[in-house]
């Protein structure tokens, strides 16, 4: 028999109080619960705060300035070369074939440098550029620079050199012309921040 009446009672209550440790968040759980995954299949990443921008200007973004860089240019031209060298090296490929291998090649590389990978290889400025894309990242996001006309140009000069060479065979044409589209449209300002969610392929974007 309890001494005080009111004391059961009080206990029951108090054993429904959620204990201090219970209530705690830590903060690796807060900031997972204010990020959430996107479900539209075509989503667009929101500007970034000032403190992001902060985070930015902090110091020189290695991971796109160095398209700016003496030789960054004459890089492409010197790896459509030598995967050009590399085809020619099989007899079981056409002329043909091996222009259209050489586009393919570029094409799927470049896209997944510039459009598909996001972040830096690099720890810097607070994972500041972490959600944006290296072609997003180029001149702050600046469309037409001289860097970016250079980068649209070339898959362009590639498309017409491998349709030439392949005599315009309809359907190299066709392969040929849809890869330059995948290399192009991506970098477009229709495009620009837009993230496109494939199911149970691509991983769904993270919105801050």
């Amino acid at each position: 028999m309890s001494v005080f009446p009111g004391s059961q009672s009080q206990q029951q209550q108090q054993a429904h109080i959620p204990s201090a440790e219970k209530l705690s968040i830590s903060p690796t759980t807060s900031k997972e619960n204010r990020r959430r995954r996107s479900s539209s299949i075509i989503s667009h990443v929101e500007p970034e705060t000032i403190e992001i921008k902060n985070d930015q200007e902090v110091l020189p973004n290695l991971n796109a300035n160095w398209v700016h860089f003496k030789g960054a240019w004459l890089v492409h031209i010197v790896i459509i070369a030598l995967l050009r060298i590399f085809y020619n090296l099989f007899p079981v490929f056409t002329k043909e074939i091996s222009w259209t291998l050489t586009n393919v090649t570029y094409v799927i590389g470049s896209y997944i440098m510039f459009h598909q990978v996001k972040g830096t290889p690099f720890e810097f400025n607070s994972g500041a550029y972490d959600n944006l894309t290296m072609w997003e990242q180029i001149d702050n996001g600046d469309q037409y620079t001289p860097v970016k006309k250079f980068l649209m140009g070339v898959p362009i000069a590639l498309f017409l050199i491998s349709t030439h060479y392949s005599n315009y065979d309809i359907q190299l044409f066709i392969l040929n012309f849809t890869l330059c589209l995948v290399a192009v449209i991506p970098k477009l300002p229709i495009s620009h921040r837009v993230r496109i969610t494939i199911p149970f392929i691509s991983e769904p974007q993270m919105i801050k």
